[in-house]
């Protein structure tokens, strides 16, 4: 299980494709506000489309509100500014994988309180950042693969021929 924590999110279509990501892998979805969009935004449940109804999701309304109900035990920041790639991290089981808006990603405050829990993937030094939808999907399914993907099918139609 992979707890997926987006910070103030503001793209709809980013959230959708989120959603669908965690829909597919058993991940929880977490949503700090303020939010960009309305949840019920025709624009994010079309990027989720049919897997909403598959999808856990929990809305805060702001970031103490997250960190009191969930604490700060097994976290992990996704920032590009971050010390080290996520390879070297360990994500267990349960773990709680944090994101920041598309425009400004997470506040300083946080950075600075978590440094030692702060992730980024690796770039070329001139391009800004991925995606958020695609910064997602690469550390979830890391986290999974640590995990020996628990609950989730390895195989596909083609697996016998």
């Amino acid at each position: 299980m992979v707890n997926i924590v987006l910070v103030e999110p503001e793209i709809p279509m980013n959230t959708g494709n989120i959603a669908r990501t965690c829909a597919a892998t058993r991940s929880r979805l977490h949503l700090v506000k303020p939010l960009g969009f309305d949840i019920s935004d025709r624009a994010v449940k079309r990027a989720g489309l049919d897997y909403w109804h598959m999808v856990d999701i929990s809305v805060y309304e702001n970031i103490d509100e997250f960190f009191e109900k969930n604490g700060d035990a097994d976290i992990w920041l996704a920032t590009t500014k971050a010390p080290r790639p996520y390879s070297e991290a360990k994500f267990n089981d349960g773990c709680f994988l944090i994101f920041g808006k598309e425009t400004a990603g997470l506040p300083t405050d946080l950075r600075e309180k978590y440094y030692d829990r702060c992730v980024r993937l690796p770039m070329r030094e001139d391009a800004r950042s991925l995606n958020l939808a695609n910064s997602v999907a690469v550390l979830c399914y890391e986290a999974l693969r640590q995990q020996g993907f628990p609950g989730l099918s390895g195989f596909g139609e083609m697996s016998g021929a």
